[in-house]
This record gives structure tokens, C-alpha cells and sequence, in this order.
């Protein structure tokens, strides 16, 4: 019970110190490249990353945070509505793929993960599920 109680004052503890000091709830550090806001340094360094291939022409067309449906919006049979659901992943792009002795573009969707939520790994499977033209890569 002691325990209990200490978990949950330290819980409350850090959500307001992080609320106070407007840090996000993972410690990561918002962060401007290109006048393009990322949520961590480390997505930002896989951007810079994305950026210096893309200049040596291994990959095209970055798209920064794409959204994909993967539930439709519903209203249930009390007449309650329920929102569609979207997994937006960090990039998009195409990359240069070697097949059969001729180069093709395949579609990539990335994401840079640090903690992996039990809500994103379930948005994952279902991304996955919809969307298996893609070729899915964590960072």
C-alpha cells in the first residue's frame, strides 16, 4: 500500500514538473530544422539523414508526418459517434531498390520511435494490416 501511494505522488510529481517546465512526457526535445518542427532530436537527425540521400538520388519525394486512415469514423446503433482513427508516421518516401537486375521505387513509410506505446504498437498492426503495399521501417 505504501508503495502505492509513493508510485502514484512520484507519478503526479513528474506530470506536473513536466507540465511546469514544458518538457514532453518522454523527455524528448521539440526541434526546428529547415523551419520543420520534429518532436525529438532523433527524428530531426533522421530527416538530415532522409535529406543528404535524397540529394545523392537513393531516395524522393519526403513527405514529413503523412497520415493514413486506418478506422473509419462509425455511429453505433444508440446514435453515438465515434471519430476515425490515423496513424501519422514520421516520413514517406520512395527508395531505390534493385530487383531483377532493374531499379525500381519502392513506397517506404518510416517512423523514429524511442518508446514504443502500447497505443502505437496497436496502430502499427493496424497500418500494417491496411496498408501492406508499403515496405515499414522503425528507426
Amino acid at each position: 500500500m505504501q508503495t502505492e501511494l509513493s508510485d502514484m505522488l512520484n507519478d503526479f510529481y513528474n506530470s506536473m514538473l513536466i507540465k511546469e517546465k514544458g518538457i514532453s512526457k518522454y523527455f524528448n526535445q521539440k526541434t526546428l530544422v529547415d523551419g520543420i518542427s520534429f518532436d525529438s532530436k532523433k527524428e530531426a537527425n533522421r530527416y538530415k539523414e532522409l535529406k543528404l540521400r535524397e540529394k545523392a538520388k537513393e531516395i524522393k519525394d519526403i513527405q514529413i508526418h503523412p497520415r493514413f486512415l486506418i478506422w473509419q469514423g462509425f455511429t453505433d446503433r444508440e446514435g453515438k459517434k465515434y471519430q476515425p482513427i490515423n496513424y501519422e508516421a514520421d516520413f514517406k518516401y520512395l527508395e531505390k531498390k534493385q530487383v531483377k537486375g532493374r531499379m525500381i521505387w519502392v513506397e517506404v513509410v518510416e517512423d523514429v520511435k524511442g518508446m514504443k506505446t502500447e497505443i502505437y504498437k496497436l496502430k502499427k498492426k493496424m497500418f500494417l494490416s491496411t496498408y501492406n503495399q508499403y515496405k515499414f521501417r522503425e528507426i
